[in-house]
């Protein structure tokens, strides 16, 4: 009798039940693409919002705050905290989304470090975590979205923003 075991080291990818169909209609199966497809919906929306709702949003708030037509510091600080904030909230939003997608495709989670406070010995197994787990939609999403904001920040510089040195 050959039995198969899942892989034991740490990050092995395990499928979670919530991945696997519960019954051979397929509803679990439609019902897991439509809660990916949800997840995906809402990254989206929060990456688009990040460099364009955010800042716009603050801006607003910030010209309501003072209530002068003339800048002043104050307005600027409301500009600042404002915008801060709402980076920071769709920033753990986005945190929670894509643990919830990991959970939801059966992704393992992990400790996440910064690359310069992890341990060189680590190296060959994180590289060979990376390799078999990928990348997954929702990290798509959000590149797609930083590569568009770049390109159209350089179009809108080089392009329509005219110089602004003298003639």
């Amino acid at each position: 009798m050959n039995v198969v075991t899942p892989p034991t080291h740490r990050g092995a990818r395990v499928p979670s039940a919530s991945a696997q169909p519960a019954s051979r209609d397929g509803h679990a199966l439609t019902l897991g693409s439509a809660k990916r497809l949800a997840l995906s919906a809402a990254t989206a929306f929060l990456t688009v919002n990040l460099w364009t709702g955010a800042p716009l949003l603050a801006l607003w708030v910030g010209s309501q705050a003072v209530g002068q037509k003339q800048l002043s510091f104050q307005a600027v600080a409301v500009v600042v905290i404002v915008l801060g904030v709402l980076v920071l909230a769709m920033a753990f939003a986005l945190a929670r989304l894509n643990a919830t997608y990991d959970r939801l495709i059966g992704r393992p989670t992990r400790e996440r470090r910064l690359t310069w406070l992890r341990s060189m010995r680590d190296e060959d197994w994180r590289d060979e975590v990376d390799r078999l787990e990928g990348i997954t939609m929702l990290e798509r999403i959000v590149m797609v979205n930083v590569w568009v904001a770049e390109i159209a920040f350089l179009v809108w510089f080089f392009v329509f923003a005219g110089s602004p040195l003298p003639h």
